[in-house]
């Protein structure tokens, strides 16, 4: 949705289906679907499954797949400018990335999230002071307090409104796997600026 509003033409892929979502999408292997079309776009964001580097699915043991190096080199083979996004405990598999937090917009989320890029500067918002507290996981969000979209986190609507993360569309799995759509607004008006001189 923020590449959407930066200007773009949106297309999706994902392993999944995804029947919520707002654009264009394709249902296929990702990685795959960039090596064999990614040239053909002027800008690609990818978002590797986070799980294997979230605390919570070390706490519960899970193995997941490394994907973040097999994205990388699907988006190098393409030769267009890209980023990928990842949560703030894959920090060493990224290569100096920048991070992005929901505060910076006035949301009422911290949602951490780091983004490498090839090719273009990401200059983030002013990153603020932590100063309202986060809501416990799975507690309900009190006056004051920023809500945690992770895990059976309560109350969706709150999730989905303007205040928290701005995406009325989503059901409570999508809100929990997105980041919200003022960061990739942001990235794709910086990235906009690195293909008009490309």
């Amino acid at each position: 949705m923020g590449y959407w509003l930066a200007g773009y033409d949106v297309l999706g892929v994902d392993l999944t289906g995804q029947p919520r979502y707002p654009f264009r999408f394709v249902q296929a292997d990702a990685v795959v679907f960039i090596t064999e079309h990614g040239h053909g776009f002027d800008f690609v964001h990818a978002s590797p499954p986070c799980q294997r580097y979230t605390l919570a699915q070390k706490i519960r043991g899970r193995e997941h797949p490394d994907l973040i190096a097999p994205t990388r080199a699907a988006l190098e083979s393409t030769g267009r400018p890209w980023v990928i996004e990842n949560v703030p405990e894959a920090r060493a598999e990224l290569r100096d990335p920048v991070m992005l937090c929901g505060a910076a917009f006035s949301l009422r989320t911290y949602r951490h999230r780091l983004f490498e890029t090839s090719g273009f500067t990401l200059t983030p918002t002013p990153h603020p002071a932590h100063t309202a507290p986060l809501a416990k996981m799975g507690r309900p969000v009190a006056d004051g307090e920023f809500m945690h979209v992770v895990g059976n986190f309560s109350n969706v609507p709150l999730a989905r409104s303007a205040a928290v993360m701005d995406m009325p569309w989503a059901t409570r799995d999508g809100l929990r796997e997105a980041i919200p759509p003022h960061y990739t607004r942001l990235i794709g008006h910086q990235a906009a600026a690195r293909l008009t001189t490309a």
